[in-house]
């Protein structure tokens, strides 16, 4: 550079500023994306993991065909349920639902029960045989003579012993909460109950299974449940290698399943009511 006029040197000096930088930038603003990105993935996948099977299944068939979904979108119905897709949603039928209801009930009924008659100190020194189990009929309840056969019943009487009153009672507490039918069995064995013609095993049955009707309608149990009254002799033994054996004198409460059921497939609307007739026939405990 050429010296101006009187000798002097100018000097120029040219900073170069770097805009932009430190806390005024926008770095920081990608990495925060990327995190609330991340958090989203992780309470989606934390979603899905508290949802039902058959939700998951949908959702699997939708991110495997996408496009087969949205097809079959518009009909009413949501995009994960609508269209093809290649994971089958099989929806359980109305008739299991209803079943699946009914045994979870049964199940806590049962346990009630067997907890009421393992603490009641009275039927304790009675040594009376009660037996609670669900069979492919329903839930049963059984007062089962052992022994000698006279805990429940005289031998040949339908006059109840105070054990036979007992039992009912308890049961009894727990049957009056619900709304679901009830039917009451008596049954003998097969031992020939006498020379007169005109009273056997078949009144006999049928007076006892009438006795414990009587003591069930007294402590709640309505006359409007009670759908069957049967008097089955010794036609059911218990015990058929031995028909004489006490084991066969018994009185059988039956908690029926739902027989009238259709066996479709259950729809939204479906459960629902399904779940709605099981609360009004007392399947689930109010």
């Amino acid at each position: 550079m050429a010296a101006p006029r009187g000798g002097k040197k100018i000097i120029i000096v040219k900073k170069k500023i770097v805009g932009g930088g430190g806390h005024h930038g926008g770095s920081w603003k990608v990495a925060y994306a990327d995190f609330v990105t991340a958090m989203m993935a992780f309470f989606m996948v934390m979603w899905i993991l508290g949802m039902d099977d058959k939700t998951k299944l949908a959702i699997e068939g939708y991110f495997a065909n996408p496009i087969g979904y949205k097809k079959g979108y518009g009909s009413g119905s949501s995009a994960l349920f609508a269209g093809s897709s290649p994971t089958t949603i099989q929806r359980p039928s109305l008739k299991t639902m209803v079943r699946t209801t009914e045994q979870k009930s049964f199940e806590e009924l049962k346990k009630r029960i067997e907890a009421k008659l393992a603490t009641n100190d009275s039927l304790k020194g009675m040594n009376a045989l009660v037996e609670v189990i669900i069979t492919k009929d329903g839930l049963r309840i059984e007062l089962i003579e052992s022994g000698n056969g006279d805990r429940y019943f005289a031998l040949g009487s339908a006059a109840m012993k105070p054990a036979t009153e007992l039992v009912l009672k308890l049961v009894g507490d727990e049957l009056a909460q619900l709304q679901n039918p009830v039917i009451i069995e008596g049954h003998t064995d097969a031992a020939k109950f006498g020379n007169d013609a005109q009273y056997g095993n078949w009144e006999l049955s049928t007076d006892r299974a009438n006795a414990a009707r009587r003591v069930l309608s007294d402590v709640g149990v309505g006359e409007g449940r009670l759908v069957e009254i049967r008097g089955l002799a010794d036609k059911q033994l218990r015990v058929p290698s031995d028909p004489t054996a006490a084991a066969n004198r018994r009185i059988s409460i039956l908690l029926p399943f739902s027989k009238d059921v259709p066996d479709v497939e259950a729809s939204a609307d479906g459960v629902a009511n399904a779940v709605k007739d099981s609360i009004l026939k007392g399947f689930v405990k109010k």
